[in-house]
């Protein structure tokens, strides 16, 4: 008990030694138009507001590709909005693919819904993928790998 007493003592006499040594000096700078030395301040944006409308269409249905990371293998497949196929063990649901007016295969949006198994319980991905940001929004499977290449459009529209 007496030990700790005269560390407590010991720690109470440095400490108060040690705050009146230190000394905290303030100034106060000249200043012209608020910023030191003359220094004038201009307020520029970063970056310039770029807004450019892009009208998204919908597709007939998307080209996906799977990968099974197990063994490697690299499945396309093609998809028609509102069904699904099977992969490995996981059922990818297609809602809807969507793209540029002007460029159906550069810029492809696809709400997929992927279920792990054949029960249908929680979703193991369900959301929009982005063929040119694939790991923007990304499935996390252990074993599987799911993205959009591009949206398909009907023959009646044009290419495919």
């Amino acid at each position: 008990m007496s030990w700790r007493l005269s560390t407590a003592a010991a720690l109470c006499c440095f400490m108060s030694t040690a705050a009146n040594a230190q000394t905290i000096v303030t100034e106060e700078l000249e200043t012209i138009n608020g910023l030191e030395d003359g220094i004038s301040l201009i307020q520029t944006p970063l970056f310039e507001e770029v807004i450019e409308e892009v009208r998204a269409v919908p597709g007939s249905g998307a080209v996906l590709r799977g990968l099974d990371k197990m063994n490697g293998q690299v499945e396309d497949f093609e998809l028609q909005n509102g069904y699904s196929i099977g992969f490995g063990n996981l059922r990818v649901d297609l809602a809807e693919c969507r793209h540029p007016d002007d460029n159906a295969t550069g810029e492809a949006f696809a709400f997929l819904t992927i279920y792990d198994g054949p029960a249908v319980g929680d979703p193991a991905f369900q959301g929009w993928m982005i063929a040119s940001s694939p790991a923007l929004s990304a499935m996390d499977h252990a074993r599987y790998d799911v993205w959009v290449l591009r949206c398909t459009t009907s023959a009646a529209e044009g290419t495919e």
